[in-house]
């Protein structure tokens, strides 16, 4: 990983998009800071378009599109898009399983969650759970005391053998049935919300994360951001990203946005 400020100044000029992960990308300790949330609307302000892709629930995603300067948000790890139309004034949803697939997928995830709980001492349904449309969200470092590597693993090793996809980001193992990821779901929105071919524009987008389940999107994009407590994780991403920030969580995302909006 080079320094944020050894970005070239040619791909700094070139960028017009900014793709960024929520929790302790933006978030500092589970909260938005005022300075986090002004740089977001400091570059939507000035035409970048910019897009949080989560791993929060749907529920929290519904308020993003309305409330946040944003163009849209990829939520639940890629199961959804949701975007509020500046036209029609109506929140548009966008999910990759259809509705009675996913209800037929909920008891299985309650399951699963259910044998965690009780292999798994310590861990706890994410507080966010009852917002979910299609994935198991299990806390292992919000809401309960930090749990062991060993622990988190052992999460993950419960999830892939009862045939889902397992994930771990900076506070959740999230879980699901299917092969979608944040990704995929973030070349769909922008195709089918901005008519925007991500695979053609690629170099035009940057991408800020901080964790494992930003994995794919940190392999995917040549200009791919840490913030500084990625270090936390590079053991878990086979690619890790080109650029690391000096400051952690939302400060390092102030500082992405300043280094972008420079003149």
């Amino acid at each position: 990983m080079r320094p944020l400020a050894a970005l070239p100044e040619a791909a700094r000029a070139n960028v017009r998009g900014v793709l960024a992960d929520i929790d302790d990308t933006i978030t500092t300790g589970g909260r938005l800071t005022a300075e986090a949330y002004a740089a977001l609307a400091r570059l939507h302000e000035a035409g970048f378009v910019v897009v949080p892709i989560t791993g929060r629930p749907a529920g929290w995603c519904d308020h993003i599109a309305r409330m946040w300067p944003v163009s849209g948000v990829v939520g639940e790890n890629g199961a959804l898009w949701m975007r509020h139309d500046p036209a029609t004034h109506k929140l548009v949803r966008r999910f990759v399983v259809a509705d009675s697939v996913r209800a037929a997928h909920r008891a299985r995830l309650e399951a699963v969650g259910r044998k965690i709980l009780t292999a798994v001492p310590g861990t706890a349904l994410a507080s966010d759970q009852q917002y979910r449309e299609a994935d198991l969200a299990i806390d292992y470092c919000e809401d309960v005391p930090p749990l062991p590597r060993a622990d988190v693993d052992r999460i993950v090793a419960i999830m892939e053998a009862e045939g889902m996809t397992a994930k771990v980001s900076s506070i959740h193992v999230n879980g699901w049935f299917g092969a979608y990821d944040k990704l995929g779901t973030t070349r769909r929105f922008l195709a089918e919300a901005l008519a925007i071919d991500l695979d053609a524009e690629r170099d035009r987008f940057a991408f800020v994360g901080d964790s494992g389940n930003d994995a794919p999107m940190f392999a995917y994009f040549p200009l791919s951001v840490g913030v500084a407590n990625v270090r936390a994780f590079l053991d878990r991403l086979a690619t890790p990203p080109a650029f690391v920030t000096e400051r952690e969580s939302g400060a390092g995302f102030v500082e992405v946005a300043d280094r972008l909006l420079r003149n």
